[in-house]
């Protein structure tokens, strides 16, 4: 179905591209949050994941419920409200005198997030022709990883100079300019707001609670241990919630996980090569900066510009071969994209405890090129043809999936990389400095890296024609 309804969509997509450069432009800055933080409070480097998982698991958890209230509310109420929330998470964070105070405060971050992401997807759906949906997502992509591009490094450096604390100060005053922004550039429209008695709002409570549990199994596995009994806790937590979840969407009028969207092939194989592809992103992030803490504790800020360099390759890659979706077919695109993630995967190979800046910058500059398309095509995958009326909770539903992406490989390998360097240090057997450790962690990461990308190529060929479809219809 057509659903383009306005001729000046580029005039329009203003605010939503300021909200897209807010999100980019702090959350590059707080890259090195976690990290500094932990270091800042004499935690061990492990609790890193934590203060990442906080944020992930509301970002992830509610976003559709959120893009389902973007149907109820429209796109400015959410936007506005979405922004609202961010600030205040990160006023919060500016705060946070305890690891737990902070943790609380990433979640209120997240939240805002969740509302900000299907907002934006939803206006490039409704707004742009369908024949330049790429193009919109691309230009979504290009804007957010753009501003995270010196956000690393300038991170990096006010760290350095000053602290963790004035760099969150910095976020809390764009947060609030690019308000003030999107509160006057964002129109007002003849939207009406629709009951909330339609909301499904004991659906919500369960869809929160089971994918919150499900991004803690993971990390509570690795670093507790399997059959810990916080461990344990949290697995039966998670499969009672899935209970309430499945029985409560059932005689939900209006239920928040779509059964007819997620049934269709265009979701289930896109999300499965998200989980296998994607989360490399912010798990490579985070486990360069402590790679480089542990083989070069005198020179931190060289992994702040590596991750600015994969920032820039994101921006090239979305704007470069994201649009090409738009005239070819995007399995095609999407399958020469994840070779690239490939090669920038395989360059961790070679990693030693003086790996150069050029030597970091070529891998996560490479994967960052291949992520940056990768994400603009799997939307154009996912949201084509969409019903009208179904947009907000759609992209809801795709922003839950694509989001639970990045605090999975986050879940999964950081722990992994840093739980094996520990173990590599205590083994007596193998007599190994931390430097060193860090090293041999890195390269059994990127081996691990390389077979989860070489399974999602093969399921990128599974994927129906989306052209052909179009055309036909």
């Amino acid at each position: 179905m057509d659903i383009f309804q306005s001729k000046n969509y580029m005039k329009g997509f203003i605010p939503y591209a300021f909200a897209a450069f807010l999100i980019g432009i702090a959350g590059g800055l707080s890259t090195v949050l976690g990290p500094s933080f932990v270091q800042d409070m004499r935690l061990p480097y492990n609790n890193t994941t934590w203060t990442a998982l906080a944020q992930a698991i509301s970002t992830a958890a509610c976003a559709p419920i959120l893009g389902r209230l973007l149907d109820l509310l429209g796109r400015r109420t959410t936007l506005l409200s979405g922004i609202g929330i961010f600030t205040i998470g990160n006023l919060l964070s500016a705060l946070a005198p305890s690891l737990l105070f902070m943790l609380f405060a990433r979640f209120v971050v997240g939240i805002g997030m969740a509302a900000i992401a299907p907002t934006i997807m939803s206006y490039i759906v409704t707004e742009f022709p369908p024949k330049e949906t790429a193009k919109g997502f691309s230009l979504y992509m290009l804007i957010s990883s753009a501003a995270v591009i010196f956000g690393p490094s300038l991170g990096g450096l006010i760290i350095n100079i000053f602290s963790w604390r004035i760099l969150i100060w910095i976020n809390v005053a764009l947060s609030l300019f690019f308000l003030i922004l999107c509160f006057f550039t964002c129109p007002k429209t003849d939207f009406s707001p629709k009951k909330i008695d339609s909301f499904d709002i004991k659906g919500s409570i369960f869809v929160f609670l089971f994918f919150s549990f499900l991004l803690c199994i993971p990390s509570f596995g690795q670093n507790f241990g399997w059959l810990s009994f916080s461990f344990i806790v949290v697995l039966l937590l998670s499969i009672f919630s899935l209970i309430g979840l499945i029985l409560s969407e059932k005689s939900a009028r209006n239920p928040i996980l779509s059964r007819e969207f997620m049934q269709r092939k265009t979701f289930i194989l896109p999300v499965i090569i998200l989980f296998l592809t994607q989360g490399l992103m912010q798990a490579n992030m985070t486990n360069i900066i402590v790679f480089v803490n542990y083989t070069q504790p005198d020179n931190t800020v060289i992994s702040g510009y590596a991750i600015s360099i994969m920032y820039l390759g994101m921006s090239l890659g979305s704007i470069l071969l994201g649009p090409l979706s738009d005239r070819f077919e995007p399995k095609q695109i999407l399958t020469v994209s994840l070779f690239l993630t490939a090669v920038g995967c395989g360059i961790m190979l070679l990693f030693s405890k003086t790996a150069s800046l050029l030597m970091l910058a070529a891998s996560l500059g490479i994967l960052g090129f291949g992520l940056g398309a990768n994400a603009a095509i799997f939307m154009k995958i996912v949201l084509s043809d969409l019903p009208e009326g179904t947009v907000g909770f759609s992209t809801g539903i795709y922003g839950l999936f694509r989001d639970l992406a990045a605090p999975f490989g986050v879940a999964v390998f950081v722990p992994m990389f840093t739980n094996r360097i520990t173990q590599l240090v205590a083994d007596n057997t193998v007599n190994l400095s931390a430097a060193f450790a860090a090293v041999k962690s890195i390269h059994m990461l990127a081996i691990i890296e390389l077979c989860c990308i070489a399974i999602g190529i093969i399921i990128v060929q599974l994927l129906p024609k989306i052209h052909q479809k179009q055309h036909t219809n």
